[in-house]
């Protein structure tokens, strides 16, 4: 099949399941998940890599020293965008990444984003040659303009992050992917493979995830379970779903006369 490819920040990517890298059992688990996830883009809290030595770091040392990931770190704890931008550039300055999810939160009961302050971060950054990807609420008016102020994707949430309460407003998501001209990964909220199969079947690009593969009984089987859930979402989108109608619509038709 002819399957379009992910490209974002002009990299293309194999894989349309980005996935986190924090609050797994041990890292054996962790690094099993990511195996049988088969995903291209890891991401991780700036704030807790070792900036000094990245390559030492506890977060980054155990992985594959030959495995050729893209790392998207965020700036989760910022509350300012100024908090954001400089987090982001002593990332760059050690060499990390030139990826980064801008994640800006002012209050920590709905750790819901700050929306002037991320798109002030996303402008900011974008500008200085940053490939930008905020994590955002699914505003379709926001969305937009983070798409306008340079980022190479946006994230909009399902729903709250660590949730797990799925996608709680699946009109809005599908308005937002409908205007976007940049790829949309759905980030935060999702819990389960439904969850995923629904994002992906409205159309979104990708999904980010952590909590729901990390904290799971069996990380290992919850990641497989993710990535085949996101590409049967995918090829459900691209095969096109019949119309839903309000009645019954025989599967063979029957003819318009019969003989005895």
């Amino acid at each position: 099949m002819n399957r379009k490819k992910l490209v974002i920040g002009g990299k293309e990517l194999s894989s349309r399941f980005f996935l986190g890298t924090g609050r797994y059992p041990n890292p054996y688990v962790q690094n099993e998940a990511i195996r049988v996830s088969e995903t291209d883009v890891l991401t991780f809290a700036i704030r807790r890599a070792n900036l000094e030595s990245p390559g030492e770091d506890a977060i980054l040392q155990h992985l594959d020293p030959h495995s050729s990931y893209t790392y998207l770190p965020n700036t989760s704890g910022a509350k300012t965008a100024e908090e954001a931008v400089r987090i982001a550039r002593l990332a760059r300055a050690s060499g990390l990444s030139d990826w980064v999810k801008v994640e800006i939160s002012a209050n920590e009961k709905t750790l819901l984003p700050d929306p002037i302050e991320t798109l002030k971060a996303t402008e900011i950054l974008a500008a200085e040659g940053f490939t930008v990807l905020p994590y955002t609420s699914d505003d379709p008016i926001l969305c937009k303009r983070l798409e306008q102020a340079g980022a190479a994707a946006v994230m909009p949430g399902g729903s709250p992050i660590g949730t797990g309460l799925g996608i709680l407003n699946p009109y809005n998501l599908s308005l937002i992917i409908e205007e976007a001209e940049v790829p949309i990964i759905v980030d935060a909220g999702l819990g389960s493979t439904m969850d995923v199969t629904q994002a992906m079947e409205l159309g979104a690009d990708g999904v980010l995830m952590n909590t729901p593969v990390a904290k799971a009984k069996d990380p290992v089987k919850m990641a497989l379970a993710m990535k085949l859930a996101i590409e049967a979402g995918r090829l459900s989108y691209e095969a096109g779903r019949i119309p839903k109608k309000r009645y019954a619509t025989a599967s063979s038709g029957l003819p318009s006369s019969l003989s005895y």
